[in-house]
């Protein structure tokens, strides 16, 4: 660790460091992060960005009096080891350990829980607005991405900024990145604020110049300034915050600590809302992230000196699940002109970015966007077009309304790729898939599909394509099982295969749980108890005939699923047999009501009670 971090061991302590030594601090704390990161894995590139930001921040603020408020959180490191954290870094990540996002719980210093794009401003005003209510002169900064200002609430937040009579800053951080490249006419917009960065310099050389004529300079002066908003929109073209109502300051470079010192003091003596608009280089410091910020958005273990990462070394072969409905979404579209391919934001996490490079005409980056994404989508097939939508599962939350009233109240063709469904491990509470069952079985209209391997996505992807309605595909982060229990049942809704035929205990596995539960069954094999294997398939409708079935010759079924147990397919399984009065018992292995934090998938499992020591353990205590 190096000597001046050793000096931080709480908030302010900044403070007590020569600002002449920022720019050695910031270099420390890039190399700690690099060393904790290839450790842990975690949120790379946005982070090296942010170093110099967060110093200069916590300069010029009196945490936790004064508040900050990060968009997404991806961004916090910094913030983290300037108020106390550092040496629970080593736990980053892991369960019981230091989240990667902020956390109220963690720190009086992180005034709002993050995790989602597009959210800080609306929180920091609503911060700001109950500061102005108790008369408080705390200060408020809102820092958000470029990326994350594309998304509506964003810019909902941005109309609302105007009322608020008092000082609220917000800082653009613009590295011309969301997690993939920007899209979309707001990504434009600050290209052309970046053309005009001398604005400022410019305005004020002239008012200086104008001010030293004799006797008609400050005149002119007056008369310059009057005009100063046809100024900047000629300079500038846009002008979007000042039209909002907010000061407009920029772009600054956001890697000189003493610039934006100078700025960020000026910006919070005035008596209203301002945007600083901030350069930064996503990725600073470390070259391959710099040269492939995306890569290294989010990324697991990895060696410094090669930035190759661990787990890609040791599995170079194996296909994620993202990976197979990937290729062979390409595939199928080669032979179907109407197929397209909608994301938010996320080409390359989705897996989308190789439908883009084949069919670019046909692919549509509606950048950081859920809702508007699916009801462009349904406005596609609307129109005769078969529109595949890949957005993962905590970010499908954000469109209920849109799913509900715009696709599935139609009734319209339109296939959800629910990618990151289940537990996601490390992101934690804000990022685990575990609730897209549950909101969305109480659909009228929807298919819900949860393949147990990657046979099964195939199948169902090709389902998908001559399918009239609403459909789910959902399928879990990580690389992608192939079951050596295949099945020749035909394709088709209303069916969840029989695996394998036992006695007195059935057990039902959902999507991924399916890899789990083998191993469960293994262990009971050893105990000379074979349970009933089937696999759910289908989550929404359920197979009335299976239950019944079952029901027929079972004591009792297990359910098992990697979601939230309310409203889930266990439930709805629960439902049907006690409504039919079937003569079994149905026992439901899921996820209680509550979040889940972040840990390995096998440790979280393992603490939810659905690891496969579990189900073992249920299934033996039932047949005894």
């Amino acid at each position: 660790m190096g000597q001046i971090l050793q000096l931080i061991n709480k908030e302010n302590d900044i403070k007590k460091i020569d600002k002449a030594q920022y720019c050695e601090l910031a270099e420390e704390i890039r190399e700690f992060l690099l060393e904790k990161i290839s450790r842990t894995g975690g949120h790379l590139a946005s982070n090296l960005g942010t170093v110099e930001l967060t110093i200069a921040l916590h300069h010029v603020l009196d945490l936790p009096k004064d508040k900050i408020v990060w968009d997404v959180g991806h961004q916090s490191y910094t913030h983290k080891i300037l108020t106390g954290r550092k040496d629970c870094f080593d736990k980053l990540r892991q369960i019981d350990g230091l989240s990667g996002f902020p956390k109220r719980h963690e720190s009086i210093c992180d005034c709002f829980d993050t995790g989602h794009s597009s959210t800080s401003i609306s929180a920091a005003l609503g911060i700001a607005m109950a500061n102005q209510l108790e008369k408080k002169k705390d200060k408020v900064v809102a820092v958000i991405g470029d990326g994350a200002l594309t998304g509506g609430m964003a810019l909902e937040a941005l109309n609302n900024v105007a009322a608020l009579k008092r000082n609220f800053v917000i800082i653009l951080n613009d590295n011309n990145m969301s997690i993939s490249e920007n899209v979309g006419s707001m990504s434009n917009y600050l290209s052309k604020l970046r053309v005009g960065e001398h604005y400022n310099d410019f305005k004020e050389d002239v008012e200086n110049h104008l001010s030293k004529i004799p006797k008609i300079g400050q005149k002119l002066v007056k008369k310059v300034k009057r005009t100063k908003d046809n100024l900047k929109n000629f300079l500038i073209p846009g002008g979007l915050f000042d039209d909002l109502g907010i000061t407009y300051i920029g772009p600054i470079d956001g890697h000189d600590i003493d610039g934006m010192i100078d700025i960020f003091n000026n910006a919070l003596k005035i008596d209203h809302p301002i945007v600083i608009h901030v350069k930064t280089i996503k990725g600073k410091g470390y070259s391959f992230a710099e040269n492939n910020p995306s890569k290294y958005h989010g990324i697991g273990k990895f060696d410094i000196e090669t930035g190759e990462e661990s787990t890609r070394k040791n599995q170079p072969n194996i296909m994620s699940y993202t990976e197979v409905f990937s290729r062979e979404l390409v595939k199928l579209a080669k032979n179907n002109k109407k197929i397209v391919a909608v994301t938010a934001a996320m080409p390359d996490g989705t897996g989308l970015s190789r439908f883009q490079k084949n069919y670019p005409d046909r692919f549509f980056d509606v950048g950081i966007a859920e809702e508007h994404a699916v009801t462009f989508a349904a406005g596609m097939a609307a129109s005769g077009y078969k529109p595949f939508i890949s957005i993962y599962s905590s970010f499908f939350q954000r469109a209920y309304d849109q799913i509900l009233h715009d696709v599935c109240l139609q009734n319209l063709p339109v296939v959800m790729i629910v990618d990151r469904a289940g537990l996601v491990g490390q992101d934690g509470e804000t990022h685990q898939g575990i609730f897209d069952i549950s909101f969305m079985s109480a659909m009228p209209n929807i298919t819900i599909i949860a393949p147990k391997d990657t046979k099964e996505l195939i199948e169902a992807m090709k389902f998908a394509v001559d399918f009239q309605g609403p459909l789910v595909i959902r399928f879990p982060r990580g690389n992608a099982y192939v079951s050596e229990n295949t099945d020749d049942e035909e394709f088709k809704t209303k069916k969840s295969p029989f695996i394998k035929k036992g006695k007195d205990i059935a057990v039902i596995t959902v999507g991924n749980m399916f890899e789990e539960t083998q191993k469960a069954l293994e262990l009971l094999e050893k105990e000379r108890v074979f349970p009933t294997l089937v696999n759910a398939r289908f989550i929404k409708p359920i197979d009335c005939r299976m239950i019944e079935k079952i029901a027929e010759e079972h004591k009792a079924i297990v359910v098992v699923e990697e979601a939230i147990k309310k409203g889930g397919y266990g439930e709805s399984v629960e439902t049907y047999v006690h409504e039919k009065g079937l003569n079994t018992t149905v026992h439901t292995m899921a996820i209680d009501d509550r979040f889940v934090e972040q840990g390995q998938i096998s440790d979280l499992r393992e603490r939810l009670g659905i690891s496969y020591r579990h189900i073992y353990e249920k299934v033996l205590e039932l047949t005894k």
